[in-house]
């Protein structure tokens, strides 16, 4: 007996002494990673781009299917008119080139809607010839991606349940060239790009000298600001006689006031020279108007959603354990989450009913309609619909989306229509506001912002950006926000994430799918895709409590992760990964979770290794 309490501390400490070192050379291999040359960190950013274009590609796929085959049941159940069938399928979906329904009992009898170049039906005919073979054989056949020209596309054949008919496709893929295009800006493969329309210059965060962006990795540590124009905050409300004469000075094209901030414009006058006129008058602040920037225990398998791409591809609700939480929240209507960003698919299916009015500051009077493909993948994260048999399941099933457009078409927007979307969602009565964008300057004029909005009892959590540095990026960084970096598959630090000691939390940001204009599905990645995940989780703890204050809110997001990297609080793991269960057992007020989940992983370890839990053994 004696033999066997030495010997069990001895095997332990043997353990121990095995299990420590190779985290320890984890430790020093994450370092090299996080120090890796730019060459090695943009190739490793062009390898993860191609895996979310190919797996947009399969997502696709799998809808494209589902969706043929729905309708060739449908056209054979059906008495109406096949055609109109057809041409209304068609019509939902503007990726279908052409479809035809041929009738294997009567070779002749052949519907065809839509038509095809002569480029594209010589490339065409020899895989609808290989599709129709496979189809004898009542299988589904899918080509594999084909170009003509620069645009992708693929041939779709799939049998009726009866064998008495087909449905044939030609679908364009040109979506899968629209997330490679954005994912090279989102996770800065390229330098951000000089737009006219605004004029753009770079700066160094730090200094606001001018820098020369010619390569992504120059993208760190620089923001971009317009050319000629301004923030100006005045300490006293300036007078429409003094408005008059600034905007004389200046030669001002335009004015534009928010609270006690105005963003001037001048046709002469460049930011700094501008900068320089304003010294003279009685301000708290002048700063450059910079852009921001786009940064993307399992439930048993019967409860699982029955979405159509949650299995295999939706690895992100499992590993934060979503499933088991919808047991104490599936979220509620009267929550809402505003997200400010490139707007949202109005009309995307996956959408419908989860979408509240909402805002659009870059073409102010329209509505906040996506022509990104941001702002809609962001939005499904939070809110696509669960259980549908439809596409991706959503973290929440009944909290209701803001669409708020502040970026355009090239994934940019101005500090003043990002302050604008803030405090306009906030005057809404947006409980969480979610921000997927950045920038490295920490300017008050947007602050000003964030804290009218916190004083208000809004939670905001950002993306912390996607430059694998220790950056402070902004409004990840104001202390009114929650910072939020990506994982992977196996909750480690995904390598494009930034870091630092005013990092929060992580989430899944690595390959997540979602929804996507014109009714498509795209996996993306970035900390774009984590903080709507701290976004939903935000708006569940506060359907399930609403009596909580934000500074609460916030507080249990933190406390309950699970600790990953070194023990409590580090710079590449913030607080950890969050926990969806632990969090609403903590909001309904289970405070013990909080001090279980504290342990480290060292801690957890050892008490896995020891379940009798005596102390004892381990000394």
């Amino acid at each position: 007996m004696k033999f066997v309490k030495i010997a069990f501390p001895v095997f332990i400490l043997t353990v121990i002494g095995l299990l420590v070192f190779p985290i320890s050379d984890q430790k020093n291999d994450e370092n090299m990673r996080l120090q890796m040359n730019k060459s090695s960190e943009i190739k490793i950013k062009e390898e993860l781009m191609n895996q979310d274009v190919s797996k947009t590609n399969e997502l696709c796929r799998i809808q494209c299917t589902r969706h043929f085959t729905q309708a060739i049941n449908n056209i054979n159940k059906s008495t109406k008119d096949k055609k109109a069938i057809l041409s209304k399928m068609k019509a939902n979906h503007s990726n279908m080139v052409q479809v035809v329904w041929i009738d294997h009992t009567n070779s002749n009898k052949t519907i065809k809607i839509g038509s095809l170049s002569e480029e594209l039906k010589n490339k065409v005919s020899p895989l609808i010839s290989e599709g129709k073979k496979v189809l004898n054989g009542n299988k589904l056949f899918q080509s594999r991606t084909f170009e003509v020209g620069k645009e992708k596309y693929f041939v779709i054949a799939v049998p009726s349940q009866e064998g008495n008919s087909s449905l044939i496709g030609v679908i364009k893929q040109d979506f899968l060239n629209q997330v490679a295009t954005e994912q090279r800006k989102n996770l800065r493969i390229v330098p951000y790009p000089s737009d006219k329309r605004y004029g753009i210059k770079s700066v160094d965060s730090d200094t606001l000298q001018d820098v020369k962006v010619d390569h992504p990795e120059e993208n760190v540590g620089t923001s971009h600001y317009h050319l000629k124009e301004i923030v100006v905050k005045f300490k006293v409300k300036p007078s429409e006689s003094d408005l008059k004469q600034i905007q004389t000075d200046i030669q001002a094209t335009s004015m534009k006031k928010l609270g006690y901030t105005y963003v001037f414009s001048s046709s002469t006058l460049d930011a700094e020279q501008m900068m320089s006129y304003f010294n003279k008058w009685d301000v708290e602040y002048t700063e450059p108007h910079y852009l921001y920037m786009t940064n993307e225990t399992i439930q048993s398998a019967e409860n699982e959603p029955n979405d159509i791409l949650y299995d295999p591809y939706q690895w992100n609700l499992p590993n934060i354990d979503t499933l088991n939480g919808w047991n104490l929240s599936k979220g509620s209507d009267q929550i809402t989450v505003a997200v400010i960003d490139t707007g949202v698919d109005l009309n995307h299916p996956d959408l419908q009913g989860q979408l509240l009015e909402g805002a659009n500051f870059v073409d102010e009077g329209s509505q906040p309609l996506d022509d990104v493909g941001h702002g809609t993948h962001v939005a499904g994260i939070i809110s696509a619909l669960v259980d549908n048999s439809e596409g991706i399941a959503g973290m929440s099933w009944y909290n209701k989306i803001i669409p708020i457009k502040v970026l355009d078409s090239t994934g940019a927007g101005s500090t003043y229509a990002v302050a604008q979307g803030v405090i306009w969602a906030t005057d809404q009565g947006a409980k969480v506001i979610n921000m997927s964008l950045g920038n490295y300057a920490e300017t008050q004029f947007l602050h000003d912002a964030i804290k009218y909005a916190y004083d208000k009892d809004v939670v905001l959590i950002a993306a912390t950006g996607n430059d694998n540095t220790n950056q402070p990026g902004y409004p990840a960084a104001y202390p009114e926000v929650i910072a939020v970096s990506a994982t992977d598959e196996l909750s480690i630090k995904a390598e494009f994430s930034n870091f630092g000691d005013y990092l929060d939390v992580m989430a899944p940001g690595v390959s997540i799918p979602s929804t996507y204009p014109d009714n498509q599905y795209a996996a993306l990645s970035g900390t774009s895709m984590a903080s709507p995940h701290v976004s939903a989780l935000a708006a569940m703890i506060r359907s399930l409590n609403p009596q909580l204050k934000n500074v609460e809110v916030m507080e249990i997001i933190r406390n309950t992760a699970v600790d990953l990297g070194d023990a409590g609080k580090d710079n590449y793991y913030g607080f950890g990964l969050i926990h969806v269960v632990d969090a609403l057992k903590n909001a309904g007020g289970n405070q013990t979770v909080q001090s279980k989940e504290r342990k480290s992983w060292f801690q957890r370890l050892i008490e896995s290794l020891n379940p009798n839990n005596n102390p004892s053994t381990v000394e």
